[in-house]
C-alpha cells in the first residue's frame, strides 16, 4: 500500500480515477448507501476509520513530523503507513 499526494491535474476524470483506486475510494465515486458491519468497536468512529490517542516520544514525534513534511504526508497517513508496513512485513513474527 503506496500513499500518495493527490495529483495536482484539472482533469476531473483523472482524479475520479486516483480517488477511485485508494482502498477506501467508491467504484462510482458515490458513497456506498449500505453501512459498513461494526465488528471492532474500539475508538471513534471517523467515516469508515476509528479515531485513537496515540502517546509517543517527543523525539519520535519530531522525526515522524519532519518525515511527514518531507514526503508530503500528514502526520496520520505517515502513522497509518508504518503501522500498515510493520504488520504486513512480520515484523512482529506473527
Amino acid at each position: 500500500m503506496a500513499i500518495t499526494k493527490r495529483p495536482k491535474v484539472s482533469d476531473e476524470a483523472a482524479t475520479e480515477a486516483f480517488i477511485s483506486a485508494a482502498p477506501d475510494g467508491s467504484k462510482t465515486g458515490i458513497a456506498d448507501p449500505a453501512p459498513l458491519p461494526r465488528v471492532y468497536e474500539k475508538g471513534i468512529q471517523k467515516g469508515n476509520k476509528r479515531q485513537i490517542t496515540l502517546t509517543i516520544n517527543p523525539e519520535l514525534l519530531r522525526r515522524v513530523d519532519e518525515t511527514a513534511t518531507k514526503t508530503g504526508q500528514t502526520r496520520a497517513a505517515l502513522i497509518n503507513l508504518a503501522i500498515f508496513q510493520a504488520l504486513e512485513g512480520n515484523v512482529f513474527g506473527r
